[in-house]
C-alpha cells in the first residue's frame, strides 16, 4: 500500500477508537433526524463509527458500511465481530457509490465527509441515489447535539491532532451551498449547525393513487 495511505488509514482507526464514547451520543442525533426505527441503514466513507451505536439501540434493521477510501474494509469487518454485529455487512467503496444499490437505504450517514478533500470529493448525486423514496441522508460532522461537554473536553485536543494529520479544513458554507445547487438533487436539502455542521437530505416519498386528493 502507498505509505501515505497506510498512514491515513492508522490515523483514522485512531480516531475511531478515540471517538467511541461520543458514538452512542451520534447515533441518538441521528436516530432524532431520521424519526423512524425501521429501515436499511449506510455509512459511508473512512469514519464508520455510529452504524454500531445505532445497531444496538435498533435505529433500523440492516447495515451496510461501505468504506474509503482504500485500506480500511478489513478493520470495520474486525470491528463488526468485535461489536458482535451479525448484521452489519462491510463493503470497500468509492465516494461515487458505484458499486452500492440504488434507491435502496433510508438512511445514509457520511461523517467527516465535508471537511477531508485529501481524502475524499463529496458526490452529493450519488448519495441522493441510493436513498429511497422518503430516505434522508446526514451529511457532515461534529460532535453531535447529545454529546456531553466532559466527553468532548476529553477527546477533544487528540482528535484534533489526528484530524490536521488528515488534513482536515475549514468548510466554507457559501461553497458549500452552491456545491449542493449544482448537483441537482431530487432530495430536499438543508443545512443544519446542531453540534457540528451537517447537511440533511430528504428525498420524497412516492406519491400513492389513494394519496391523492380528490
Amino acid at each position: 500500500m502507498n505509505p501515505d495511505l497506510l498512514a491515513d488509514a492508522e490515523a483514522i482507526k485512531e480516531l475511531h477508537v478515540l471517538w467511541d464514547p461520543v458514538y452512542p451520543f451520534l447515533a441518538e442525533h441521528f436516530g432524532e433526524i431520521y424519526g423512524r426505527k425501521d429501515g436499511m441503514v449506510i455509512e459511508m466513507g473512512p469514519f464508520c463509527g455510529t452504524v454500531f451505536a445505532m445497531a444496538k439501540v435498533g435505529i433500523g434493521e440492516s447495515f451496510l458500511i461501505a468504506t474509503f477510501p482504500p485500506g480500511l474494509s478489513e478493520f470495520f469487518r474486525g470491528e463488526t465481530k468485535k461489536h458482535g454485529a451479525g448484521n452489519v455487512k462491510v463493503i470497500e467503496s468509492t465516494p461515487s457509490l458505484a458499486d452500492v444499490p440504488k434507491n435502496c437505504f433510508d438512511l445514509a450517514v457520511f461523517r467527516g465527509a465535508l471537511f477531508f478533500p485529501a481524502l475524499f470529493e463529496v458526490d452529493f448525486a450519488a448519495i441522493d441515489s441510493i436513498l429511497r423514496p422518503g430516505g434522508t441522508a446526514v451529511i457532515g460532522g461534529g460532535f453531535g447535539k447529545f454529546t456531553p461537554k466532559a466527553v468532548i473536553e476529553k477527546i477533544a485536543q487528540p482528535s484534533r491532532s489526528l484530524n490536521v494529520r488528515l488534513g482536515k479544513r475549514e468548510i466554507d458554507r457559501g461553497i458549500l451551498e452552491k456545491s449542493l445547487r449544482k448537483s441537482d438533487l431530487g432530495a430536499k436539502v438543508e443545512l443544519s449547525s446542531e453540534g457540528g455542521l451537517w447537511v440533511i437530505m430528504r428525498k420524497e416519498p412516492l406519491s400513492l393513487p389513494n394519496d391523492r386528493k380528490r
